[in-house]
């Protein structure tokens, strides 16, 4: 196809609320060696972005200052050394930048083919969730079939993520959530039991369900708020693995006799700064693992809101508010705007 001098994309006016956001014209992305231009048909939204928007989160030196992580539509451009893909090929995959636009260029180690029967709407749903999910969940904690893990936030995109990948591999399921609604759809997902954190004590709780000994993984975004009650929630051996910090990242004056007495471990990681090579290995996991899986329909990305490209305000207030139960998707294609 003849490519466009210029495209859509989405540019931040400054820092600071999503009113800062706007639609503007520019050149498009150039392709280096080893990377793919995609012709973004959708563009999965997410905290990091929000966090960029805010100034919180700066995008690393080599990466586009443009906001967007994952991204889903059609090969149009093939840099230098590409093997992988073909142009017209369809594809989703996880940008280091740069998502929030009608052309993106990826890393080939990032992309995957989008899944039999998805439409570029569901296949932008997918890379940033899965690919966090799988990398700290099961290659870093090592959850495996018969052991039992607590997900907070398990309506968010990365909790209804977490959800499925672990009862699809054996897991019995603990799962936070904020309401009665999200504590019903997280069972629907396969939780075991889904705990109101607003009435209930998560702790409590747990040390109920497993009759003391506590769950072998903790996945948590809360951070320095639910640290020690984390800490306790573990059995002997577990793993605390902690993807963000919604609740602070500093927590002061934390018993630490508990991880060396129960011989705990405690990981911590983000996806933007991960090598190439490091991101190319949970993409090639994902590809052997999980993406049979989501084409003979054992799991499912969950979507909240589909919203046209030019209502990104609309979607960043939406990610804000925390009412949402799964993923917000910005299309750029007319005919998929959807709720």
């Amino acid at each position: 196809m003849t490519l466009p001098a210029t495209m859509r994309m989405i540019e931040l006016a400054g820092y600071g609320g999503p009113e800062v956001m706007r639609v503007v014209a520019a050149p498009l992305p150039v392709v280096r060696p080893g990377e793919v231009l995609v012709r973004v048909e959708a563009a999965g939204v997410n905290r990091p972005d929000v966090a960029q928007r805010q100034g919180t989160y700066p995008p690393p030196k080599d990466a586009s200052p443009v906001l967007g992580l994952e991204v889903a539509g059609e090969v149009v451009a093939l840099g230098e050394g590409v093997n992988d893909f073909v142009v017209g090929d369809r594809v989703c995959g996880l940008a280091n930048g740069g998502g929030y636009a009608e052309f993106c260029a990826v890393p080939e180690g990032q992309l995957l083919p989008m899944p039999k029967g998805y439409d570029a709407v569901r296949a932008a749903a997918l890379p940033e969730t899965f690919f966090t999910v799988w990398a700290n969940l099961f290659q870093m904690a090592g959850l495996t079939e018969g052991e039992s893990v607590l997900i907070h936030g398990g309506s968010s995109g990365i909790g209804t993520t977490a959800i499925q990948l672990a009862r699809a591999f054996g897991a019995d399921v603990f799962t936070t959530a904020g309401s009665a609604e999200k504590c019903e759809a997280c069972l629907r997902l396969g939780a075991k039991r889904a705990i109101n954190y607003r009435d209930e004590d998560f702790l409590a709780v747990i040390k109920a369900e497993t009759e003391g000994r506590g769950v072998d993984i903790v996945l948590d975004m809360i951070g320095a708020a639910y640290f020690e009650k984390n800490i306790a929630a573990l059995a002997k051996d577990g793993c605390l693995s902690i993807i963000a910090f919604l609740g602070g990242a500093v927590a002061e004056k934390v018993n630490l006799g508990p991880i060396m007495m129960k011989r705990l471990t405690v990981t911590g990681s983000t996806m933007r700064p991960r090598t190439a090579d490091e991101k190319r290995a949970i993409r090639d996991d994902l590809k052997d693992h999980v993406w049979p899986r989501l084409e003979k329909g054992d799991i499912a990305p969950v979507i909240h809101h589909v919203l046209p490209f030019a209502e990104v305000g609309n979607a960043h207030r939406l990610m804000e508010e925390s009412g949402h139960i799964g993923k917000i998707v910005l299309t750029l294609d007319e005919g998929q705007q959807s709720a």
